[in-house]
């Protein structure tokens, strides 16, 4: 009940104040390309349920219909719009409507697409006990992760065999250690990552 209660309140001022944020960035969006201001992706969620995850939109319409992995910082998919939201992870915000709904936490396992969560093992599939969040250890230690995924031979192959299982290792770590302060800790940590980024 805290960590809910933390959510609904930071998220909804978070939305409140960064709202003047969100209409500078849509309008530059569309200035820039034709498409929605939104990217909506189904995700899992808590105890294995699909939901839909927001972010505003980086790419190029109709371009997941191709990886949904990103490789490299320069996918030649991205807009030149989407290249800066990404870098300064602003692409993210729209998830504060997420955590106000309950989708999501502001700290939490990086929700997946069905597609690898259909390979997790019975052990991996514990981290669906938790609610998804914004950002983890995983989100800190991968901010580079399009940038090594764009040095491998086969990127999917890479990500699935040696990213996602350490991922999910990390998960495992804050279901068995998670609590408010390790939230504190992570949303601390991942400003720091944010501010050294840019």
């Amino acid at each position: 009940m805290i960590k809910r209660g933390f959510d609904i309140f930071f998220s909804s001022i978070g939305i409140f104040f960064l709202f003047p944020a969100f209409l500078f960035i849509s309008l530059f969006i569309v200035i820039e390309s034709r498409g929605g201001i939104f990217f909506s992706q189904k995700r899992v969620g808590r105890d294995n349920r699909d939901f839909f995850l927001l972010k505003f939109r980086t790419m190029k319409t109709g371009s997941e219909k191709g990886s949904q992995l990103t490789i490299g910082s320069r996918d030649p998919r991205i807009t030149n719009v989407g290249y800066f939201l990404r870098k300064n992870k602003l692409d993210e915000l729209p998830q504060l409507i997420n955590v106000f709904l309950g989708d999501m936490s502001f700290v939490g396992p990086r929700p997946e697409v069905r597609k690898y969560v259909d390979l997790y093992t019975p052990e991996q599939k514990r981290i669906l006990s938790l609610k998804p969040g914004i950002t983890d250890y995983s989100s800190i230690f991968y901010s580079d992760e399009s940038e090594l995924l764009s040095k491998a031979a086969n990127p999917e192959e890479f990500y699935i065999s040696r990213v996602m299982p350490e991922k999910i290792k990390m998960s495992l770590k804050y279901l068995e250690n998670g609590g408010i302060g390790a939230d504190f800790k992570i949303i601390f940590l991942t400003i720091l990552k944010i501010l050294r980024i840019k």
